[in-house]
């Protein structure tokens, strides 16, 4: 029967065998069983120079928010007082125009008339002026004398039997006036009615 060699014996032949290896005598692609991965480190960003870029930005777009709040304020306010002096000055050119009609009246007042005939012409003369006026300023007047009643223009004092159709102004007390389409005046005006029919005579007995 063949004897077993001391097991004592054999490991002591062969102490390489058993002997542990270090990480560093061990191949690059039997550690961890796969190759070790090569990580690239970025140097860090300066915090410093972000943050102050970041508050170079903000600066600029409070100093623009800045620049068109006060541009928009300096167009509200022109025209705020643009809207002040149409209201303020509307009539300046008409007044103009009314100048020459005063000046006119002064003129009649100053005149001595021998006749009747010459105070006449003068005052056909002022109003010439003052129509000249009232066209330039688009101001016309409303005469409804024969038309038909229009409560948007006129406005009714009384109402008059005629023979006229009903609703037809028969007669004009005070003219109106309209600046543009709107009506500074109504017309002051009678309109007609139907004649009332005369009462049946009693029958006879």
């Amino acid at each position: 029967m063949r004897k077993n060699p001391d097991r004592n014996a054999q490991v002591s032949e062969d102490p390489d065998r058993l002997a542990p290896i270090s990480a560093e005598e061990a191949p690059e692609d039997t550690m961890f069983g796969a190759p070790a991965a090569e990580t690239t480190i970025e140097p860090a960003q300066d915090l410093g120079e972000l943050l102050k870029k970041a508050e170079t930005e903000a600066a600029e777009l409070k100093d623009a928010w800045l620049r068109a709040r006060a541009e928009t304020e300096n167009v509200r306010k022109q025209a705020h007082n643009d809207v002040l002096k149409a209201h303020k000055y509307a009539i300046e050119r008409f007044s103009k125009e009314l100048l020459t009609v005063r000046d006119a009246l002064e003129l009649a007042l100053a005149t001595p008339h021998d006749t009747i005939d010459a105070l006449r012409d003068g005052v056909e003369l002022t109003l010439k002026n003052l129509n000249a006026a009232f066209e330039k300023a688009q101001v016309a007047e409303i005469d409804p004398m024969g038309e038909k009643y229009d409560p948007h223009k006129h406005q009714a004092v009384t109402m008059i039997e005629s023979d006229q159709p009903a609703g037809t102004v028969v007669q004009v007390f005070q003219k109106g006036y309209l600046l543009n389409d709107r009506v500074l005046r109504p017309a002051m005006v009678a309109v007609a009615k139907r004649p009332e029919s005369a009462p049946d005579a009693p029958a006879a007995k």
